[in-house]
């Protein structure tokens, strides 16, 4: 994972010098969507039997994504970003830690109050972009297509009965956590999908069963210059 993240900075910059030397000096500032804002709604793939959410799991992201318009009208670009996103997660897998080992169950929802979990993570988003935009023209038509990966560098997790609460830090999460994104929309308005091609856990097992919960991501995404 490491070199493929330093080989596409290395690709995109390369993209990005050969777009300017191509595209005429009158527009050669001319960029569009450099930092995005994104509120989503967090659900799972791949979920194990008798698995259900219970309650709102919402995520936030933000960072600047550099553009490289790469055709000389620059509605089609390359595009690499740094961002920040923290997400949470309610379902019914209560998390116990015994000797350093996490053990995983299917619990019944009427069993607790709360049970959730989050991370806080380092994003690297990689785009591919058409947009309907020009250098005049701030209301467009975008698609934007593309891979992320993501880096969790703190996570938690609550669980509160009436019996009391539980808490634990530093979950047994996969640190790198990447999938295919997709925006699209028009303006400030913008649908956001992303969905998550590898397990969040490692090592998990439920009843013997490998843990192979995979994140969704479904919200809004608003960019700006």
């Amino acid at each position: 994972m490491k070199y493929t993240i330093i080989t596409g900075f290395f690709f995109i910059h390369f993209m990005g010098l050969w777009a300017q030397t191509t595209i005429g000096d009158s527009d050669a500032l001319y960029r569009e969507d450099q930092f995005y804002f994104g509120l989503t709604y967090n659900t799972f793939s791949d979920t194990p039997n008798s698995f259900s959410q219970s309650g709102f799991s919402p995520g936030l992201k933000l960072g600047f994504i550099r553009d490289f318009p790469i055709n000389s009208k620059r509605t089609i670009a390359i595009a690499l970003g740094l961002g920040y996103a923290f997400n949470t997660y309610s379902e019914n897998i209560k998390i116990t830690e015994l000797a350093d080992v996490f053990q995983y169950e299917i619990v019944n929802a009427n069993s607790f109050k709360k049970n959730r979990f989050s991370h806080h993570g380092i994003e690297i988003p990689l785009e591919f972009r058409w947009r309907t935009s020009s250098p005049q023209e701030y209301k467009f038509w975008r698609i934007y297509a593309g891979f992320k990966a993501s880096y969790v560098f703190a996570s938690n997790y609550l669980f509160e009965n009436s019996a009391g609460r539980t808490r634990l830090d530093h979950l047994n999460l996969n640190p790198w956590q990447y999938g295919l994104t997709l925006s699209l929309g028009y303006n400030n308005w913008n649908g956001y999908l992303y969905y998550g091609l590898n397990p969040m856990f490692r090592d998990a097992y439920v009843d013997q069963d490998e843990l192979e919960l995979k994140s969704v991501k479904i919200g809004l995404m608003f960019y700006f210059l």
